[in-house]
């Protein structure tokens, strides 16, 4: 009988002495300094009740109106397997003196045992898409080793969160930082510690907190203070603001790449040709080779922005042949570019959702899309911006031009800050062959929804829904978007 061969032992690897399990009891007591109930596993962290999931621990916060303690029988009902508390209770715990300073102990402990490479994004406009087409790009090339802050989790609460969340066996880490006041990018990047750290764009958003662009300038430079030694920094080539970044990311030791149109951009864009579904084929050069590929998402800012991931892609060492592909498969975020079909007379209209949030550069960027979009009639509801403080009338009424440039057919606005824009429309604001711009303005999204349903959908209308996120245009979006279908 004739022996068949041993089969090839698989590879060993390094990773494969590492625990399968996300925390165990005496890691997680370790890494707090709290005192361990007894034995357990979890596979995640929550902190919020309503989102725990079977065998997650869920940390019981205290902010100043809410105590995460009430909510302890909830979570263990919907399958917590352990809780982070200040007080001893009848279930599997740790006990620590305090429950968010236990959080950040732990995100510490997280960053510390993964040998990931870490990339931190920020930026006034952009960052949550571009950290999800970042992940995206590197969870494809290491095969789902890849981990990233979800939603926008992206403040003093939400880094260590997704700090936590990382697995000992990750290879990527990207998370988002956020801030509305200066010193808040300092204090999250020294937790996050980024070996890559991207800025997408400069933008009048929090100005109200921070008094000018510069200022802003300077808190998103922050970023830097966190970079790891011999770290990249990723910053937009064609900022006003290039220069000021340049310097603060120089002076943290960091390389610099620089992405955009200029001449001076180490990721250069050489060209970008509309698709007729909306679709880019952009070609760039990176200096040593130039690439070409897709970005699904419709707009020039998701062009600019490609660059930048293809950037911190190949700074953090990964694939950038699946970043292409990572760029040509992605779907709009709920709240950020998601694309519905929705019921109309005569057929469907396409609504944009970028309820998430808005400032006077994200407005005017996809103001321009919509523009572009092909459609019978081009419908833009706009709710207010927020945290603008002195400047807010002069961006509200600004946004008059782009609106006229995009030929909007309706304008539907959405709260009090609204005014200077109403104002401005109200003097005679032509589009198109020179036909005045309808508009309506409101206080509140139900009023708003009333509006859109007394004007009536048609086939083949294109609507942007888009303002900051408490107004709360997502109501709009939920209602008019329940009877239709994703794109």
């Amino acid at each position: 009988m004739a022996s068949h061969p041993l089969p090839l032992a698989w590879p060993a690897q390094p990773s494969d002495e590492l625990p399968l399990a996300l925390w165990d009891a005496a890691s997680i007591a370790a890494a707090t300094g709290g005192r361990a109930s007894g034995d357990f596993q979890v596979s995640g962290v929550e902190i919020d009740s309503r989102d725990v999931m079977e065998g997650d621990l869920f940390f019981a916060l205290k902010g100043e109106a809410m105590d995460g303690h009430r909510f302890l029988d909830s979570a263990f009902a919907k399958g917590a397997a352990a809780a982070v508390v200040d007080r001893p209770i009848d279930a599997p715990h740790i006990l620590v003196e305090d429950t968010s300073t236990a959080l950040e102990d732990l995100a510490r402990a997280a960053r510390n045992r993964a040998e990931a490479t870490v990339i931190g994004v920020t930026g006034s406009v952009g960052k949550t898409g571009a950290k999800e087409a970042i992940f995206a790009a590197l969870d494809r090339s290491s095969r789902g080793a890849a981990h990233r802050s979800v939603r926008s989790y992206n403040n003093h609460v939400g880094v260590p969160l997704s700090l936590a969340r990382m697995n000992a066996r990750t290879r990527f880490g990207i998370f988002e930082m956020g801030m509305n006041h200066a010193g808040e990018i300092a204090a999250l990047t020294v937790q996050v510690r980024p070996h890559v750290a991207v800025i997408t764009t400069i933008a009048p958003a929090h100005i109200e907190n921070l008094g000018s662009e510069e200022a802003i300038a300077d808190a998103k430079a922050e970023i830097f203070k966190g970079l790891q030694h011999g770290g990249t920094a990723v910053i937009p080539a064609d900022s006003p603001h290039f220069g000021r970044l340049r310097e603060e990311a120089l002076a943290a030791g960091a390389t610099v790449i620089g992405f955009g149109r200029s001449a001076q951009a180490h990721v250069r864009l050489l060209d970008a040709i509309p698709q007729p579904n909306g679709s880019s084929l952009v070609t760039a050069d990176l200096g040593d080779r130039r690439l070409c590929y897709s970005v699904a998402e419709p707009g020039d800012h998701w062009v600019i922005n490609s660059l930048a991931v293809m950037a911190a892609v190949r700074a953090a060492g990964g694939d950038l042949g699946a970043a292409g592909l990572s760029l040509a498969g992605m779907g709009g975020l709920k709240g950020r570019g998601a694309r519905h079909r929705v019921p109309a007379a005569g057929g469907q209209a396409l609504l944009i959702d970028e309820s998430y949030n808005a400032n006077p550069a994200s407005m005017r960027a996809t103001l321009a899309q919509l523009g572009q979009t092909p459609a019978s009639r081009r419908i833009a509801v706009l709710g207010a911006m927020k945290e603008l403080g002195d400047f807010s009338p002069a961006f509200h009424a600004a946004l008059a031009e782009p609106i006229v440039a995009a030929n909007v057919d309706f304008a539907l606005l959405v709260g009090a800050e609204m005014d200077a824009l109403v104002s401005e429309l109200g003097k005679g604001a032509k589009g198109a062959l020179g036909k005045a711009i309808r508009f309506a303005h409101c206080a509140d999204p139900e009023e708003a929804i009333a509006a859109l349903e007394e004007f009536g959908l048609g086939g083949g209308d294109a609507v942007l829904v888009k303002g900051s996120n408490s107004v709360g245009l997502a109501r709009l979006v939920a209602h008019f978007a329940e009877a239709g279908t994703g794109l």
